[in-house]
């Protein structure tokens, strides 16, 4: 019995280990330094971005300060030839994300854009990947996930980019239902072992 209960957990949720990454989140630490090329800024910042693939949502979080300049745009530019370096042209919506703070040193953002709007993404993309959303949501998933995107702060003092990061993966969540199917094979191999112990038969060498 505990065999069979064993090897049911096993199967079960390697059944649903594969849907298990729906939710997907990157993030990044701006610097001056890592701009091409660098800036002498001593601004910095953070960022975060959550891509939910069942929804086809991104929910992009932002924090700065200490920018030379005031803020003229930010967005996120994908997809560079190489990981983690050159330069390359904007994907996310332009001239910059919708109510990102403006004449400001520091300030903070967050919005969920919809991937399947054509709206969320430079037309220019969205042309280079097909013609779609669906294409472009794809080409930048992708490009997020090998290091060929990176999210940048435009100043006034620094019109090409003040500061910027490029993403990088910061973890996985499963879904709700991978947990409790998890969960439950658990509860299922605690019960048998139990059953075993009241039995007498302590686990076999």
């Amino acid at each position: 019995m505990y065999r069979f209960l064993l090897a049911a957990t096993v199967f079960t949720f390697g059944t649903v280990a594969p849907a298990a990454a729906a939710i997907i989140v990157y993030e990044t630490s701006l610097s001056g330094g890592a701009e091409e090329p660098s800036t002498p800024s001593a601004g910095t910042g953070t960022a975060t971005l959550t891509f939910d693939s069942d929804l086809n949502t991104m929910t992009l979080e932002v924090a700065f300060s200490g920018l030379t300049g005031t803020v003229t745009a930010a967005h996120i530019h994908c997809c560079t030839a190489a990981p983690v370096a050159g330069n390359v042209g904007v994907a996310t919506a332009v001239p910059t994300f919708p109510g990102f703070p403006a004449g400001v040193t520091s300030g903070s953002y967050a919005m969920t854009f919809d991937l399947t709007l054509p709206s969320s993404f430079n037309p220019a993309f969205v042309t280079a990947n097909g013609g779609t959303p669906a294409g472009a949501e794809a080409a930048l998933l992708a490009g997020v996930a090998e290091g060929r995107a990176y999210l940048n702060i435009h100043t006034a003092a620094f019109p090409a980019g003040e500061i910027r990061g490029f993403l990088v993966p910061a973890r996985a969540i499963p879904e709700p239902a991978a947990i409790g199917l998890f969960a439950l094979g658990i509860g299922a191999l605690a019960l048998a072992r139990r059953g075993r112990k009241r039995r007498g038969h302590g686990p076999r060498a």
